[in-house]
């Protein structure tokens, strides 16, 4: 399944947030979103899944307007994961996934659908956690119980906002090898905001990097996360080292 983004502009009470975005994301493919705070990283993941309404431009899905589609239809092909999930009523992590099913569930809850959830607890490999209430867990587990309640829609293009920014350096390990498992094993597509740039490098099949609400470049990691750019983007001088796996590891030195 495709995701071609054209010429989408967004803005907040007439002041302009994105402009002029054009991206195109095939499957099978892991895309960082990276820059500053404030580049529009977290904007334009809402405005693909019409979280928001762009003023301009349009998402297209396997050449269909999401425009046209209804929320439900949306539903079934991506999956949205916020920063931070915050609900306060008691629910089970295995009642919080199975919300993820609401695209799909018609008068009641099948057995598919419990399978379904059952699977995609076992896969993120939080089984443990099923009868387990939701307000009770950390913050990194959360973020977690997220991901599987978007997993649980079973969509072709998977939205991160900043997965790993709750979890310590051995869960974001684990839950990248995960997305990136996702990608290779289930042919899904994962866009995602990053502040880590070591991690877009090193689990990304491109990188687009914003600035001042536009895209400054896009490409391979070792093409986009240069001295140059970070040095410009950031304002920060750093040292950049390319990896025994070939892609290149940013050491940030000064503010420029």
């Amino acid at each position: 399944m495709k995701l071609s983004i054209k010429d989408l502009c967004f803005g907040y009470n007439g002041s302009l947030a994105l402009e002029d975005i054009a991206l195109d994301v095939s499957e099978g493919q892991i895309v960082s979103l990276v820059g500053p705070n404030g580049a529009g990283k977290s904007t334009l993941l809402k405005c693909i899944d019409r979280i928001l309404k762009p003023n301009r431009g349009s998402v297209l899905v396997d050449g269909r307007d999401l425009a046209r589609m209804s929320g439900k239809e949306i539903s079934r092909s991506m999956g949205y994961v916020p920063q931070s999930t915050a609900e306060v009523f008691p629910y089970t992590v295995f009642d919080i996934v199975m919300m993820g099913r609401r695209p799909h569930i018609g008068w009641r809850v099948t057995q598919r659908d419990i399978s379904v959830v059952a699977e995609t607890l076992r896969f993120m490999g939080i089984e443990r956690f099923s009868s387990r209430y939701f307000d009770e867990l950390s913050g990194g587990e959360k973020q977690k119980i997220a991901m599987a309640r978007a997993l649980a829609q079973e969509p072709k293009i998977l939205l991160l906002d900043e997965p790993t920014s709750n979890l310590d350096i051995l869960h974001q390990l684990e839950l990248m090898k995960t997305i990136e498992r996702l990608v290779r094993e289930r042919g899904i597509s994962a866009v995602m905001a990053m502040h880590d740039l070591n991690l877009a490098s090193r689990f990304s099949h491109r990188v687009v990097m914003l600035k001042d609400r536009m895209i400054h470049e896009i490409g391979p990691p070792k093409e986009v996360l240069t001295q140059k750019n970070i040095n410009f983007v950031y304002g920060v001088r750093a040292e950049v080292l390319v990896g025994c796996d070939g892609r290149p590891y940013i050491i940030p030195l000064e503010a420029v």
